[in-house]
């Protein structure tokens, strides 16, 4: 509607840096997600995907700065693709092995960025509320899933090769149900309970068939599309 795309069309706050120097901020914050990244690998090495889920929730928050700094589509695509692409290409040739550090046959790096891609696409900038949904529910939920699922013993279950616990799903509904909440708030959209609950518990639902690491699509997109039919 009409209303809905005057509240995505406004930034939290209106950037007032162009849009390189704002690219270049942007680069700033992933390189000191992916050195964060290499340092906890090298200083925590038995903690295989420590690394990784850095890299996860550090690459959220990265839309909310696109959104706040007013990123042309004519960037923010051609940047996300590029990211894709590098994350394909380090997943072939471990160039920068602690983003890749898993245990596991995965393409969620490579999937997190295709995801990221196909909402810019789709969605920026006059939906940017939409895009953040998506990524910051995969961003926050399934990291923060992944680190407690392990951190805190819980009742555990197999689905396709993957482990899933019960402190490790709640945090994902949970923290899901915080994001989207916050996001509402944040742009002023009067969103039902019952709206944030159903989006939170499927994104839940899609988190649990992770296998091969797809879930980085599934989520995100689904998460992102529901926001935008149901708000």
């Amino acid at each position: 509607s009409d209303s809905q795309a005057a509240h995505d069309e406004q930034p939290p706050t209106s950037g007032l840096i162009p849009p390189v120097p704002s690219l270049l901020l942007i680069a700033a914050w992933m390189a000191l997600v992916l050195i964060g990244a290499v340092l906890a690998s090298h200083r925590w090495p038995d903690r295989k995907e420590l690394s990784r889920k850095i890299v996860h929730i550090g690459t959220g928050p990265v839309v909310l700065l696109a959104w706040w700094l007013q990123i042309p589509a004519m960037l923010a695509v051609p940047t996300a693709l590029l990211a894709t692409l590098i994350a394909l290409i380090n997943h072939r040739w471990r160039l920068l092995p602690g983003v890749e550090d898993v245990q596991r046959f995965s393409y969620g790096t490579v999937a997190y960025g295709l995801a990221i891609s196909l909402l810019l696409i789709l969605f920026w900038p006059h939906h940017a509320a939409v895009v953040c949904s998506g990524v910051l529910v995969m961003a926050f939920g399934d990291g923060l899933a992944g680190l407690m699922g392990r951190a805190v013993p819980s009742a555990s279950w197999g689905l396709w090769g993957q482990r899933k616990s019960v402190v490790g799903t709640l945090t994902m509904a949970l923290v899901s149900l915080i994001v989207l909440s916050s996001l509402a708030a944040l742009t002023d959209q009067p969103v039902a309970w019952i709206t944030l609950v159903s989006i939170s518990l499927l994104a839940t639902a899609l988190e649990q068939l992770s296998g091969w690491g797809l879930d980085n699509l599934s989520v995100p997109i689904t998460v992102a599309l529901c926001w935008r039919w149901l708000t």
